[in-house]
């Protein structure tokens, strides 16, 4: 009886233990996978921003490129030991269950034995037969059949239950060993990590240096970059308004706000559509990587300075496409003076546009389905990066794409 009340607790304790096992593998598994999307972020930096045929280009740019390099340098460390600690919690975990284990393991094999020791001290008294023979009635004879087949049958569950326990303490055992080789390697390569940060901050320290030696020209680059930024931003956002009073007056509502397009049955069911499907839409270029994010960020040489980012900026390979993150019309071209290319596509009443391309395969009024080629991206000369410059609005309020964008 003893050993089926501690066969009782141990399954008891292993229904109830399970889904915390089962959560922490879903975290563990959770955390490596964003270390694996860190890690080829980092090379991706490496490839599009960082790259030896990159090195021409401005100190500002390798200023920028080390920054988000360093930034996500240090997210990769932070998961990594997110890991680790994750790790050491269900190998303590494995070490308890593994004492305990052995515990029940040990209790169960003395009653066994203490079993097998009373029934060899039985059987040379009197022999099964004897014992049925000397029943008193066909019913006495019965029940003690009975419980001779019940007696033998908990000897071979106790029997299995040692098998199975010991098969868990192995099992535990071997998990345990991998686990600790899995945390060594963690940490290996976190230590490497470290240093690798630690190379970058102090690259970043003497390209500052470059930087602030100079500092007017360094005032100068920005204020160009903020420069083209409100242009394209007004050109964006003239465009659209431009859009919604044609759109409306088609329709024949020249009293609506104009600020807002007035949807057909048609344009509402496509901005559900493009609604229900917020945080999944894809990339608007096939492989790539988010250079800038959306809103208002730090400047990387004087933190104290703020610059407003009402896009996304994404970098990728020489040659690659723009492509539609979903279907809709074309409505406007962009031309900047000065500047390159752009494509705005409508979908029911968002906005989705796409700028600094070198050549358009669209035009105003054109139909596109999701991932058509709009026109490829422009790559800078002097220094070798090519950037998509991403937006989205709805009607003429800025959406953060990176809320919309599987993984922006």
């Amino acid at each position: 009886m003893v050993a089926k009340q501690h066969c009782s607790i141990f399954f008891l304790l292993l229904l109830w233990g399970a889904p915390l096992l089962w959560s922490q593998t879903t975290e563990q598994k959770a955390l490596e996978e964003k270390r694996e999307q860190l890690q080829n972020e980092i090379r991706e930096i490496n490839r599009l921003l960082l790259s030896e045929k990159k090195e021409r280009g401005t100190v500002l740019d390798q200023m920028e490129a080390l920054d988000k390099k360093i930034t996500v340098r240090q997210q990769l460390i932070r998961v990594t030991n997110q890991q680790a600690n994750l790790l050491n919690r269900q190998i303590n975990t494995n070490i308890r269950n593994i004492s305990k284990l052995k515990g029940e393991l040990q209790e169960i094999k003395e009653e066994y034995a203490r079993m097998i020791q009373k029934s060899y001290q039985n059987k040379s008294k009197q022999n099964r037969l004897m014992f049925l023979l000397s029943s008193e009635s066909f019913y006495q004879a019965f029940k003690r059949l009975q419980y001779m087949k019940q007696y033998t049958d908990y000897r071979k569950e106790q029997g299995a239950q040692i098998l199975a326990k010991t098969e868990e303490l192995t099992r535990l055992n071997m998990d345990l060993n991998e686990e600790r080789k899995v945390k060594e390697v963690l940490l290996a390569q976190n230590t490497k990590a470290k240093d690798q940060l630690f190379a970058e901050i102090q690259e970043q320290k003497e390209l500052l240096g470059t930087i602030r030696q100079n500092e007017s020209k360094y005032a100068k680059a920005i204020d160009e970059k903020k420069r083209e930024a409100r242009k394209i931003d007004q050109q964006i956002e003239n465009l659209i308004r431009s859009a919604i009073a044609a759109s409306n007056k088609e329709a024949g509502k020249t009293t609506t706000s104009a600020s807002k397009f007035v949807l057909t049955p048609e344009a509402t069911l496509v901005a559900n559509n493009f609604s229900a499907n917020k945080g999944k839409l894809i990339w608007p270029v096939e492989k790539g990587i988010k250079s800038q994010g959306f809103g208002i960020y730090n400047d990387a040489v004087y933190p104290g300075i703020k610059h407003q980012s009402n896009g996304v900026i994404i970098a990728t390979d020489p040659g690659s496409k723009a492509r539609a993150i979903f279907e809709g019309e074309v409505i406007a071209i962009l031309a900047v003076p000065g500047g390159n290319k752009g494509v705005q596509v409508k979908h029911g009443n968002f906005i989705s546009t796409y700028y600094n391309l070198s050549e358009l395969y669209v035009k105003k009024g054109d139909k596109v389905k999701i991932k058509d080629e709009l026109g490829t991206i422009y790559t800078n000369r002097s220094n070798g990066q090519t950037r998509l410059k991403f937006y989205l609005y709805q009607d003429t309020d800025r959406l953060n794409p990176e809320e919309w964008v599987y993984r922006l």
